[in-house]
């Protein structure tokens, strides 16, 4: 995915991962650890015992793990001094969680994002990268609608930089295979019973795995100039497909489109598509309202009048086999 990574990228640098003890956070760390030689990765999260099952795994003397909810303003203004480079991965995600407490995925997912972006300006961060999703799009739950607002407080999170070094970017992108909150470990856990359930038989998804999400947010981050949001091109696969390869000889009963759900995701917009930028294995959403001084930005193919980049319209579609060897 996208041009190949420098790896002095992180060379010196002091790193902060919020959510570091996610699905995300693991893989990003296992691959900057392995690969790069930053001088330090912080793990920020609010879990003591995910910390402790991380420190246990990983084993590295440049990691560092603090306790911390991105709700808490001072926490994370102690957290980046000395920061150069941040990874905001911390969210609430499940759906039916978000729309049974929607205050408490706003003071996450918005509030959180704020305080991100307030301690980064004044804690001079040079970067900062928030990991949003295809839910932002045409949002139709409210985990959907904090990552919409999310996107735009850190695209126009620039504004407020003024005179300082720190950018703001965001990375947007589909279903990660495997990942907590995955159909996938569903539908291999009701393979035991033999009858899997399916929503509707029409719907369609972006995929990709994890390994594939961290390195193009690792690109992202290089290319980054401020106020962007990365799109990579990635296959999408029918729900029927992808339970036919996991479970062949299981029945498959359909349970009807659930609250919240749709049936095909979106990743760009029509309207977004006017101030975008194609490039050979993603695109770049161009900010609107550019309020600071942008430069050095790359020149990438523009799109045809009312492109969407959907599911169910994509040009790269997953096969059973192919799924098999991500998984």
């Amino acid at each position: 995915m996208q041009s190949k990574i420098d790896l002095s990228l992180f060379d010196g640098k002091n790193v902060l991962l919020t959510g570091g003890t996610g699905s995300f956070g693991k893989k990003f760390t296992e691959i900057v650890l392995r690969e790069f030689n930053p001088n330090s990765l912080r793990i920020y999260s609010r879990g003591e015992f995910n910390q402790y099952l991380m420190k246990q795994e990983f084993n590295d003397k440049r990691l560092r793990f603090l306790i911390g909810d991105v709700r808490d303003r001072d926490r994370l203004y102690r957290a980046m001094n000395g920061i150069d480079i941040v990874v905001h991965a911390a969210a609430l995600k499940q759906v039916p969680a978000c729309e049974y407490n929607p205050i408490e995925a706003i003071k996450t997912n918005i509030d959180g994002s704020v305080n991100v972006i307030d301690a980064a300006i004044d804690n001079s961060v040079e970067k900062v990268m928030a990991i949003s999703t295809d839910k932002a799009v045409h949002p139709v739950n409210l985990y959907g609608a904090t990552k919409m607002v999310a996107e735009k407080l850190f695209v126009q999170g620039n504004t407020y930089t003024g005179k300082g070094r720190t950018r703001f970017s965001c990375v947007r992108y589909g279903n990660v295979i495997g990942s907590r909150g995955s159909v996938i470990p569903l539908f291999n856990e009701q393979k035991k019973s033999g009858v899997l359930t399916i929503t509707d038989e029409r719907m369609t998804r972006f995929w990709l795995t994890l390994d594939q999400g961290v390195r193009f947010v690792l690109n992202s981050i290089q290319q980054m100039r401020g106020g962007e949001i990365f799109v990579p091109k990635i296959p999408s696969m029918k729900i029927t497909d992808l339970a036919e390869a996991i479970a062949p000889e299981a029945t498959k009963e359909f349970t009807g489109i659930r609250p919240g759900e749709k049936l095909h995701e979106i990743m760009i917009t029509e309207d977004e598509s006017r101030h975008v930028k194609e490039f050979p294995d993603h695109f770049v959403i161009e900010p609107e309202f550019s309020f600071w001084k942008r430069e050095n930005t790359p020149s990438g193919k523009e799109l045809p009048d009312n492109f969407r980049y959907s599911s169910d319209i994509n040009d790269k579609w997953l096969t059973s086999e192919q799924l098999k060897k991500m998984l």
